[in-house]
């Protein structure tokens, strides 16, 4: 199978992953005598968060908190997404939800693969998300911020400043000085192709910087990832141009000016179309000590698939590409830090034959070995697009699936 054949199947069986059915409002535990919950020490639920079904989430963590997002809709007969917020406290096993329904802002048009968005520094928190445009899912970005730690919610200015063109595929991540940072897909000369626009808030998301453009000549439709280094500089993955690989851009004074470093994952990728899979981007260690790891996939002639990176010189150059599963996909990354010893997981959908599974797999010594792949759901679930984490307890992954009866529910493994 060439690589052009891989890249519009996996685009074919990711479009068909993305759309959700209906879900039911009960929270299910497996059984304590599962294998493979026993193999990977997992605690292993499923919720809808009180909403009626779910099409988009988002996850953060900061300190002991991590920070949930979802959006779907409230009941069977309403026809608008609205937003709830849940936080846990206890790396995902219990999750407390305030049903702060954010009901009274323009509706989320985000799905899997252009998600809602959420950042928080201490009780301020940030969300993004696209709306409504005159074309469907083309419309403007909206932000809204909360100052009671997801209490109540407020609408922010639009980060981009138009609000008549398509904003979409926005990451967000606040800074150790409480300054929020955005990026986002735009063609804000309306020329006929992306760029990767940035703007930052300096008052916990009231207001925004003038948006600036990072690089003018973007992939349209590939996810963007923020991440925050040790040494408080902001990353941005995302997918470039010509050529088609993933590319890092950094910013050394919390997003005043910015250079990019380097292509993480140099396949020399040329492709005229949009594959719809981002990357990810995390980051381990101390301030003058740290590791860049990062998960990018390709469709790159005999090289297609997902690949694990890691850089220990801040981004500026990486390790050889290892590879991931056989027909791997739609990755993510994290690690922590204990007893000095790092601990890395990558996750990703695998494609099969019945559909995408999702399997995960561990590295303890910096990402040089790593455990063969563990399975975490069926292909049978339709189970997409999955993240992770890592939390105060160990690691924390996340993603959407349908249960027994059809329908779609956020499922999650917190384990070490």
């Amino acid at each position: 199978m060439n690589s052009l054949t891989k890249t519009l199947l996996m685009c074919v069986l990711i479009s068909g992953c993305s759309s959700q059915a209906s879900l039911n409002l009960s929270t299910q535990q497996s059984s304590g005598d599962n294998p493979m919950n026993a193999a990977l020490k997992t605690i292993y639920s499923t919720s809808t968060f009180n909403l009626y079904e779910i099409a988009s989430f988002d996850i953060h963590v900061e300190e002991q908190n991590i920070h949930l997002l979802v959006s779907g809709k409230a009941n069977a007969n309403d026809k608008k997404n609205v937003i709830d917020y849940a936080y846990s406290r206890d790396g995902g096993h219990h999750w407390h939800n305030k049903n702060s329904l954010i009901s009274h802002l323009p509706e989320a048009m985000a799905k899997r693969g252009n998600d809602i968005q959420l950042a928080a520094n201490g009780d301020y928190l940030v969300a993004m998300w696209q709306t409504r445009g005159e074309f469907p899912s083309m419309g403007p970005m909206v932000s809204a911020y909360s100052t009671d730690r997801g209490i109540t919610w407020n609408q922010g200015t639009n980060p981009a400043l138009a609000n008549d063109r398509a904003q979409a595929h926005i990451d967000l991540i606040a800074d150790e000085q409480g300054k929020f940072h955005a990026v986002w897909l735009e063609d804000p000369q309306e020329n006929g192709y992306q760029s990767l626009r940035y703007a930052r808030s300096i008052d916990h998301g009231k207001h925004w910087s003038e948006p600036i453009t990072l690089d003018d000549s973007t992939c349209s439709c590939c996810w963007n990832t923020l991440t925050l280094s040790p040494n408080n500089h902001v990353n941005a993955l995302y997918r470039d141009m010509t050529p088609h690989d993933m590319s890092l851009m950094q910013s050394i004074d919390a997003g005043l000016t910015w250079k990019k470093v380097s292509t993480v994952g140099d396949f020399q990728w040329k492709f005229e179309g949009c594959p719809h899979i981002g990357g990810g981007l995390t980051s381990v260690g101390t301030d003058k000590n740290f590791q860049l790891h990062s998960v990018v996939w390709t469709g790159a002639e005999e090289k297609s698939g997902l690949y694990y990176l890691t850089s220990k010189n801040g981004g500026q150059s990486w390790s050889p590409p290892r590879k991931l599963g056989d027909m791997a996909t739609n990755g993510d990354v994290a690690a922590y830090t204990s007893k000095d010893t790092h601990h890395v997981s990558t996750i990703w959908n695998e494609i099969e034959d019945d559909g995408m599974s999702i399997l995960l797999s561990q590295s303890t010594d910096e990402g040089i070995t790593w455990s063969a792949p563990k399975r975490l759901s069926e292909a049978s679930n339709s189970p997409t697009q999955p993240k992770i984490i890592a939390t105060q307890h160990g690691f924390l992954a996340i993603w959407t699936e349908n249960n027994s009866s059809g329908k779609s529910v956020l499922a999650w493994y917190a384990f070490k």
